[in-house]
């Protein structure tokens, strides 16, 4: 019979992995969607503004993955910001040869003059709209992909202690709306599924935010009843959603 000590070596490389983690590229946990693809495509409206723009600014930009596909080639000015130090370094190394100067920043507290960009982009990164509206020139943009506040609910029941989320997918748009943009949203809510148990507490480790001081001994006997609870043949499927943010600034 299969012990909660034999799972927790089971978990072991996962965890050993998650804590040597950088940058934000998770492309070796093994997740996917159930139920087709966001119905927009971030990168490809980033870079479609940004190819129109002349200083362009993307918050909490991680390892600088996205980044620098959406600024390689364009003749804007690019700019990035990135508060957590692992990441900075990161991202600091990737967009060097591109040209793109690194700020280690919080989004809430931006070092930057009033009125400087024409472009702020966002993806998953928390934002203070009166200071995305400082920084932004009138007539500019602002376009961020958020998760959705209330993403893996099926959590809650065996972590009380999960984050309760702003809902910023009704206070980003209210926010934008008083400031007298012109504001667009979508959102796309969904499931997935993750292979693994293993493959989750990757991302729980990654992602210390959604279940404070998660601790894989310590929350063994939650994690298993949670597999047990959620486990499918696609696998451990949890519900989440994203939702696409628009506002333009008057000019």
């Amino acid at each position: 019979m299969t012990t909660p000590a034999d799972r927790l070596a089971e978990l072991r490389p996962y965890v050993d992995r998650a804590r040597a983690f950088s940058g934000w590229d998770h492309g070796g946990v093994r997740v996917k969607a159930l139920g087709g693809a966001l119905p927009w495509d971030y990168g490809t409206r980033a870079r479609s503004y940004a190819s129109s723009a002349n200083r362009v600014l993307d918050l909490g930009t991680g390892g600088g993955e996205r980044y620098s596909g959406i600024a390689s080639g364009l003749g804007a000015q690019f700019v990035a910001s990135e508060a957590w130090g692992v990441n900075a370094r990161v991202a600091q190394e990737r967009l060097r040869p591109l040209g793109i100067p690194l700020v280690w920043a919080t989004s809430e507290q931006l070092p930057f003059a009033d009125v400087t960009f024409d472009l702020v982009l966002s993806r998953h990164e928390a934002v203070d709209p009166r200071e995305v509206d400082r920084i932004l020139a009138p007539g500019g943009r602002f376009l961020t992909q958020q998760v959705t506040p209330d993403h893996w609910p099926e959590l809650r029941g065996h972590f009380p202690r999960k984050t309760v989320f702003e809902p910023h997918d009704q206070t980003y748009p209210a926010a934008f709306r008083r400031l007298g943009y012109d504001v667009r949203m979508q959102i796309h809510e969904y499931r997935v599924a993750f292979e693994t148990v293993g493959d989750l507490v990757f991302m729980l480790i990654t992602a210390p935010w959604e279940i404070p001081n998660f601790d894989i001994e310590a929350d063994i006997d939650a994690l298993l009843a949670l597999e047990c609870d959620c486990q499918t043949a696609d696998g451990i499927v949890l519900s989440e959603g994203r939702y696409l943010l628009e506002a333009h600034k008057p000019a």
